[in-house]
């Protein structure tokens, strides 16, 4: 097996090791890096990269960022969370961010799904089509 399917092995299983019933634990988390520290697997630098980019793609699973223009309230972003939440069957939630190019409306993020309704995107929608 070659060294970067070796780190790429590794880093999976220290992720699967890091999920408590399926969910990302920071205790366990902390345990794989400190077994990781002690044990200094060979290319430990890689494991660690790659183990981050495992972690961070699980976290953003679990957070929708909500882009907007103008203000956008508490309850709006409970909503939006609550309703991620069931179209998704596991916890999300929501945090704010501005973004002024957007004109109006709204633009969710949740991992890799964008959800949007900003007059920024329909405009780009609309001048694609022509």
């Amino acid at each position: 097996m070659s060294s970067q399917k070796q780190i790429q092995h590794l880093a999976r299983q220290l992720f699967r090791l890091s999920l408590a019933d399926g969910r990302l634990s920071d205790e366990r988390v902390a345990g794989v890096l400190e077994y990781v520290e002690k044990t200094k697997p060979a290319h430990a630098t890689a494991v660690l990269k790659a183990f981050h980019r495992l972690v961070a793609a699980e976290v953003a699973r679990g957070q929708a960022v909500v882009e907007h223009a103008g203000p956008v309230s508490a309850e709006t972003l409970q909503s939006i969370a609550s309703s991620l939440t069931k179209r998704y069957g596991r916890p999300i939630a929501a945090a704010s961010r501005p973004n002024p190019a957007l004109l109006a409306g709204l633009r969710v993020r949740v991992g890799d799904d964008i959800y949007e309704s900003s007059v920024s995107g329909q405009l780009s929608q609309l001048a694609a089509a022509v």
